[in-house]
């Protein structure tokens, strides 16, 4: 099962590491709890629309750009587990049984 907020916690501390910043100061930058701001991150919390927009202007990272990282995350998680469907082709016979019925 696909969880929005393992995908989104996954894309903010993606992006937070790639700035090779600690959680303490995007914490400190988005006045965020270092606790709360580590369980969004691991996917452990639901954050408001309010907190994403502090940690992303922390993280300098336009909420929209996040939220299409995500989308494209949930995209390929989808992908990958979509059922695919397969043609199956019926013997002759069975079809002649199934009409003499």
């Amino acid at each position: 099962m696909i969880l929005l907020r393992r995908e989104l916690g996954d894309v903010l501390r993606e992006h937070r590491q790639s700035q090779g910043r600690t959680l303490r100061e995007v914490s400190a930058s988005a006045a965020v709890s270092l606790g709360y701001l580590s369980e969004v991150e691991r996917g452990e919390k639901e954050a408001s629309s309010e907190l994403l927009a502090s940690i992303c202007g922390a993280l300098h990272l336009p909420m929209s750009q996040m939220l299409i990282h995500v989308s494209s995350r949930v995209a390929e998680s989808e992908a990958v587990g979509a059922p695919v469907a397969l043609s199956v082709a019926q013997r002759p016979d069975t079809l002649v049984r199934a009409s003499a019925a």
